[in-house]
């Protein structure tokens, strides 16, 4: 509660991560992360992501191209 505006400075800041915002809607904000491998995906965040101060929990959703 009330760290919006900094979260997404901290998660943007975390090596992997590209993009940190706020948004409007279920959730207070959307990062976006790169990674070789889903398995490197869920190392970037749970050990990283996940630490950042603020978060309380995360939702995870891969890209796919079909």
């Amino acid at each position: 509660m009330g760290k919006a505006a900094k979260v997404p400075k901290d998660i943007a800041g975390v090596t992997g991560v590209t993009m940190g915002a706020d948004v409007t809607g279920p959730y207070d904000v959307n990062a976006r992360g790169e990674a070789r491998t889903v398995d490197d995906l869920g190392k970037l965040v749970i050990a990283k992501i996940q630490d950042v101060q603020g978060i309380t929990r995360t939702l995870t959703c891969t890209v796919v191209h079909v």
